[in-house]
């Protein structure tokens, strides 16, 4: 029974990697009608801002301590962050052990310019050429953009620590009444907070704002909305912008779980195309429930008792899925009626 709540709490944190990436993709193909295979190196790019900020606060400048000498006596030439020289040595490494959050505020600006570039640049010219192309021109800017990351950053992993606030676990033992310890740890549960945050964050923009609701009537409707004056298009390329943000913001806040790397947007972008056909093409609600529910899935099938009776069974959990509900409902779990149907 423990290993079984300690694999939903994993699948949580999982699923909610796959919902926030999978909330940015449909609303990339909600809006624009376009399906988006670079969505993935967003969410590396997301990652790669906090490594970014990282080195830039850690910057330093070599100071002499008198108070340091070496063999022959000499004043030692030692290294301090300028962030320690402008703000003081407890300030300046306060501020450098919370680099990952701080780099939310680095990332939104970064992922928001990011986003209108490819829009203006490349994707608004494939708005209405088939959905084939749209994949193979957005995996090959997928491509490059990995390339580029792995030229700056290297091909290995560049560990990203979370702030030593949150180093440790919680344990669950005692507010659930177990015998035994069932420990998790802070920074998955602060990752499964801060998705549940920004999903309900864009839900109610979509569904408060007057910016949202026109953007949601032209979903539903882009030609109506068009003839009443309103430049859609407009609107369409910001959601753009903020699905890069969503997908961004996802994988500042994963660094710390998973340490950032080049291809890292690939190992969750085929993940997050199979959520989203599974919660249904253009459905919001239905791509964070098939994100958190094949999170939980993939983990639950990642116990030792279930792979010794289904070897692999892991690795192909959510794609036996996948094929299942789409044989029994096309259309995915809330998607609209006719969409992949015909």
């Amino acid at each position: 029974m423990d290993a079984i709540l300690l694999q939903i709490l994993n699948g949580l944190d999982k699923g909610s990697a796959y919902a926030l990436i999978a909330l940015g993709l449909t609303l990339i193909f909600g809006t624009l009608g376009v399906v988006n295979f670079a969505h993935g190196a967003l969410f590396m790019i997301g990652a790669f801002c906090s490594v970014t900020l990282q080195r830039i606060l850690t910057l330093s400048v070599e100071t002499i301590d008198e108070t340091k000498k070496d063999f022959l006596g000499n004043p030692l030439k030692v290294k301090t962050p300028y962030v320690e020289q402008w703000f003081g040595p407890e300030m300046g490494q306060t501020i450098i052990d919370w680099s990952v959050p701080l780099a939310i505020f680095f990332a939104i600006p970064v992922m928001l310019v990011v986003g209108f570039v490819m829009e203006r640049g490349l994707i608004r010219h494939f708005y209405k050429r088939p959905h084939a192309d749209q994949i193979l021109v957005t995996f090959g800017l997928a491509i490059v953009l990995q390339e580029i990351v792995k030229y700056f950053y290297g091909a290995n992993p560049i560990p990203t620590p979370a702030p030593q606030a949150f180093v440790g676990s919680f344990d669950f033992a005692p507010l659930l009444g177990l015998d035994t310890a069932l420990a998790y740890p802070y920074w998955r549960l602060v990752y499964f907070g801060f998705s549940t945050l920004i999903i309900l964050a864009v839900f109610a923009f979509l569904r408060f704002t007057t910016f949202g609701m026109v953007v949601r009537a032209g979903m539903a409707d882009r030609e109506t909305v068009g003839l009443l004056g309103i430049d859609i298009d407009r609107r369409f390329t910001i959601m753009f912008g903020i699905a890069a943000a969503v997908a961004g913001l996802a994988g500042v806040m994963y660094a710390p779980i998973n340490s950032p790397n080049y291809h890292m947007g690939m190992d969750f972008l085929v993940l997050s195309f199979v959520v989203v056909v599974v919660g249904g093409m253009g459905s919001l609600p239905g791509a964070v429930l098939a994100g958190f529910l094949l999170g939980i899935l993939e983990s639950l099938a990642s116990m030792n008792e279930i792979k010794s009776i289904i070897y692999g069974i892991d690795q192909i959990i959510i794609y036996v899925v996948a094929i299942v509900i789409l044989l029994v409902r096309p259309r995915g779990l809330m998607g609209r009626r006719g969409v992949m149907e015909e």
